[in-house]
């Protein structure tokens, strides 16, 4: 490798620091997980010197992407080890504090594209909290034990209920404005009205006073469910928790499947799964991500998926996508094209679906799908080009069909290659196309793509099990192109070459705003600001420069704004 690239490589880590998205309850730094019966406590205890990078201090339970990082592991951990936990109480083992939120200290040492990935995982961490009351029936209650400052009190935003503790000091508050001139960069604002629907006037004093509020106003507002005496807090909390475990309908007497640790290997160009393989070319800023199907008949009844456990090939592709797309997202940030392949036998893949299809009230195969849908959005709001490559023995069926669905342009090769016995590509529409596996629009990825022709959506579902060719393909609207053996090696090689010389930050803001056509959701709002907004006043003098509030924070001098609006 050069030295140029060699740089490259470490500017798009933190300090040169590759950073490791699988973790462990044992190898914990900052929470403790407990499970009585069928409520799970988890409880943040910060260690203040654990921090992912040199150069700050985690005091008052703020947090970095580390922190961050165990708790995505315990909520994936509580849904699928867990069948038994009906609702999860987040609170702080730490006395008087709840959680300070993102550490100032950390923001203002971090790169631009490292404060944005970590906004970007914070969100859909947070989502998952909501996707796991909402679907899992595993409802989340936040006992507020403490000051609730900024990502903190957003922290609380993404739970079901949230009780703040009586005590004369304990507040809940989004001082990032006023103190620091940025925004709640985990969907504070949105949540606040969309989700809590606090009114436009009171979110507009809560967000611009740094102090909080707490009381009855916290509760009169809607900032809070419920003020709870200091004397009874933990009694009412269990309480609270009890009540909403008993109404979940996961199964008490359940067994789990243990998220063992994945297989991975990660070479100087390659990161290698059992079942997905990234390799990157520095010369093109491209990852060709090839993902294999089973190679053999999945299991089709619960208690033989569930014995098969992460072996299971839609649990073991739900994994590994997900920890590809956040190695690449993280570690790879110069990567800016992925280019997306499939390999094997696209009857297993749909036997996969089936399976899944067929046992849908089952509760494993429930949160099997629902992990599969939060890792194909994943993707979907990652801020790359997308392009997906349809090849004699590809196998984009059904769950990889939605894959090259939402990519940015599908190419599909039109007959085979010149000395090649392998027969025509072709792709396969199955059941999983047309629900279980949402955007974060609550769109399909084929309502997504056929908003202004909704009856090509009943008209693909009419091809279901099907093997469509090229033109069949591209007649139903499922792939942009259909070059033949001639043109396909430089149609393709054209399409990723242009893509490496454009803007990336005009690639990111076109492909954010094009891959979400359709009806609004909080989700997408979220995600929508925080590419623009946030994005943006994160380059900000007002934030950043260095009479910025962001590197001022804590030095005693006072900010100095550049008053002109934009």
């Amino acid at each position: 490798m050069s030295s140029a690239q060699e740089q490259a490589r470490a500017s798009s880590t933190e300090d040169g620091k590759r950073i490791d998205f699988q973790t462990h309850p044992d190898r914990y730094h900052h929470w403790n997980l407990t499970i009585d019966g069928n409520v799970a406590r988890l409880a943040m205890d910060v260690d203040e010197d654990a921090t992912l990078v040199p150069g700050y201090s985690l005091k008052l339970n703020s947090y970095d992407l580390g922190v961050d990082i165990e708790l995505y592991d315990a909520i994936q951990r509580l849904r699928l080890e867990h069948p038994e936990v009906g609702s999860v109480v987040m609170t702080s083992d730490k006395p008087r504090v709840f959680c300070a939120g993102a550490n100032i200290n950390m923001l203002g040492v971090s790169s631009h594209g490292h404060k944005v990935n970590f906004c970007k995982f914070t969100n859909e961490t947070r989502n998952g909290i909501e996707d796991a009351t909402a679907n899992s029936h595993q409802t989340y209650i936040c006992a507020v034990n403490g000051t609730a400052a900024g990502g903190g009190y957003e922290l609380a935003l993404a739970c079901d209920h949230i009780m703040l503790i009586d005590d004369g000091s304990s507040t809940v508050s989004l001082p990032e404005l006023p103190l620091l001139a940025v925004l709640p960069g985990t969907g504070g604002l949105t949540r606040l009205v969309d989700k809590r629907m606090v009114r436009h006037d009171r979110a507009d004093f809560f967000c611009t006073t740094f102090e909080g509020l707490r009381g009855k106003r916290a509760v009169d507002w809607n900032l809070i469910d419920e003020l709870v005496p200091g004397s009874r807090f933990d009694e009412i909390v269990n309480e609270r928790a009890r009540e909403f475990a008993d109404k979940s309908d996961r199964p008490k007497q359940g067994v789990g499947v243990e998220l063992t640790p994945l297989n991975k290997t990660i070479e100087e160009n390659r990161i290698v799964y059992d079942n997905v393989v990234a390799e990157i070319d520095r010369d093109l800023a491209k990852a060709t991500i090839t993902i294999s199907a089973p190679t053999e008949a999945p299991p089709s009844d619960p208690a033989a998926i569930q014995a098969q456990g992460v072996a299971f090939w839609p649990l073991a592709l739900a994994r590994e996508l997900d920890d590809a797309v956040m190695e690449l997202r993280c570690n790879e940030q110069e990567i800016g094209t992925w280019v997306f392949r499939t390999i094997g036998d696209a009857d297993l893949v749909e036997a996969a679906d089936k399976a899944l299809l067929d046992n849908q009230d089952d509760w494993l195969v429930r949160e099997i799908t629902l992990y599969l849908k939060r890792s194909l959005k994943r993707i979907d709001v990652s801020a790359r080009s997308l392009i997906a490559l349809i090849e004699p023995g590809s196998c984009f069926a059904g769950t990889l069909l939605d894959i090259a669905l939402v990519c940015d342009r599908g190419y599909m090769l039109d007959g085979i290659f010149e000395g090649s016995n392998l027969p025509a590509a072709t792709v396969r529409l199955t059941g999983m196309n047309f629900g279980p596996l949402t955007m974060s629009n609550g769109l399909t990825r084929l309502e997504h793509r056929f908003l202004g022709e909704p009856e090509k959506v009943s008209e693909a579902r009419q091809k279901i099990g099907e093997d469509l060719e090229a033109e069949d393909a591209d007649i139903a609207g499922l792939v942009t192109f259909i070059p033949d053996d001639i043109d396909w090696e430089d149609e393709v090689r054209i399409a990723i070459e242009e893509r490496a010389s454009y803007s990336p930050d005009a690639l990111t803001g076109m492909e954010a705003s094009l891959r979400f056509a359709g009806p609004e959701t909080m989700e997408t709002k979220i995600f929508g600001r925080l590419s623009a907004w946030q994005n943006w006043i994160f380059q900000r003098p007002n934030a950043v420069g260095p009479d910025g509030a962001l590197k001022l924070y804590g030095s005693g001098k006072k900010s100095l704004f550049d008053k002109r609006r934009v």
